[in-house]
């Protein structure tokens, strides 16, 4: 194969999203046993003006689509979960869940901020009271500003990995990264060929996670804390955008660098982190990630963006990461 295809996803309740250039497909697992598709042309924002493909600006524009597509691809899946509710019954139940799904998604929002911005500004705050060293520059203020903050990542990853059905996610998310090398691989898209692969990817999106609250700390270095802290707070608030354009920015560009000994290293701790957002995905999951991927490659050339030579997934320069 030659050329580049770029393709991503994201796991939903018992399935895959996965999105093309063009289009993008979810597959499902009903309560039967059936797998359910959705496929639909994707018609991005980046695609209506110019300047929402300049650097940076596309990143958040990229974002804001995901997260429209991730509601999507959220709302299909539990509508196949309530499929066996039939009548009035259902349709009540399907308003009801969408109204749900929109409330859980500005509610996660709001406290996605709350948590990983406002509250390790608060302890940091509350540190530089107590240790003054740490308040001694803008940079040692937002170095423990940041380290709180991915403290507090690791422990909520870690705390909604322990339920039963967080983790059946997390396995989808696993499917979703062995479909995707495969398929970078330019090898025939079968359970048989997916299932050797890892199942952590340098482009996933914990890594962008991660990636997010290490520019934060460099990009709030140059805001002053001696502020009041709503003032603080509200000021990071204002360069959270900014903070995603330049973190997309830089996995767009280590997806382009895999295989080079200092991009492995800088990738190393998102793949790291990776180990608790995966899961090992059985075959069945394994078998809805891949119908998913065939879907949403239908309409596009036969192409896809080979691994560079050499490059060995789940391993990072000689640092093992499965």
């Amino acid at each position: 194969m030659s050329g580049k295809l770029n393709v991503g996803g994201q796991a939903v309740i018992e399935g895959v999203m996965m999105r093309s250039p063009t289009s993008f497909a979810i597959a499902v697992r009903k309560p039967n046993g059936e797998i359910a598709t959705l496929v639909e042309p994707l018609k991005m924002l980046s695609e209506r003006s110019r300047l929402f493909r300049l650097p940076i600006v596309r990143g958040v524009i990229t974002l804001i689509s995901a997260l429209f597509l991730g509601v999507r691809a959220l709302n299909f899946s539990a509508d196949m979960a309530m499929e066996e509710v039939e009548g009035k019954d259902r349709k009540e139940k399907k308003e009801m869940g969408s109204l749900a799904m929109g409330l859980t998604v500005a509610f996660s929002l709001g406290l996605g901020v709350l948590l990983f911005f406002v509250l390790p500004l608060y302890l940091a705050k509350l540190l530089k009271t107590a240790i003054p060293t740490v308040g001694s520059s803008e940079f040692s203020f937002n170095l423990v500003d940041g380290a709180i903050r991915v403290a507090i990542f690791i422990v909520y990853i870690m705390g909604i990995s322990m339920m039963k059905d967080i983790k059946r996610v997390f396995q989808y998310h696993g499917a979703e990264h062995k479909s995707i090398y495969a398929f970078e691989a330019g090898e025939e898209l079968t359970v048989e060929n997916a299932r050797k692969y890892s199942s952590l990817h340098p482009r996933c999106g914990t890594s962008f996670l991660l990636t997010v609250m290490l520019v934060s700390i460099l990009v709030f270095s140059f805001l002053s804390h001696e502020m009041p802290f709503w003032k603080t707070a509200l000021s990071r608030l204002v360069f959270i955008p900014l903070i995603a354009g330049l973190s997309y920015e830089f996995i767009r560009y280590s997806g382009k660098k895999i295989g080079s000994k200092g991009m492995g290293l800088l990738m190393a701790p998102g793949l790291w982190l990776q180990k608790l957002t995966t899961r090992e995905p059985s075959d069945d999951q394994l078998e809805v990630a891949l119908i998913s991927l065939k879907e949403a490659l239908k309409n596009e050339p036969l192409t896809a963006c080979p691994l560079p030579q050499g490059f060995i997934p789940g391993v990072v320069e000689g640092v093992e990461v499965i």
